[in-house]
């Protein structure tokens, strides 16, 4: 190896090295960030989330979100929403279905 290969070698070390330690750097504080505020954020999840959401509210939420993704997959399709709405209507009652019943038993 030539002294500038070296040379370069070194350099690619000290900026792997640098950028390790600012990675682990930043780990830590993700890690001590959610140390501390967790315990109050699962204290609200328990007193928001305590009786459930029923079935009524799964069936608000569940047909904002099948809506939500019949519209992203039209527009992904491009003409979803001239020559594929024979197959977007039972698309959308089976999203809402499954997300109606998934939601109130998780929920």
């Amino acid at each position: 190896m030539s002294a500038s290969d070296m040379r370069d070698s070194r350099f690619a070390l000290r900026i792997l090295l640098g950028f390790s330690a600012l990675v682990a750097f930043l780990v830590a504080l993700i890690v001590l960030a959610a140390a501390t505020t967790l315990p109050g954020i699962s204290e609200w999840v328990a007193v928001t989330f305590d009786s459930g959401i029923g079935l009524k509210n799964a069936a608000i939420a569940a047909a904002v979100i099948s809506v939500t993704v019949i519209i992203v997959f039209a527009l992904a399709a491009g003409e979803g929403l001239i020559g594929e709405i024979q197959f977007m209507i039972p698309g959308f009652f089976l999203f809402f279905v499954f997300f109606w019943l998934m939601i109130a038993w998780v929920f």
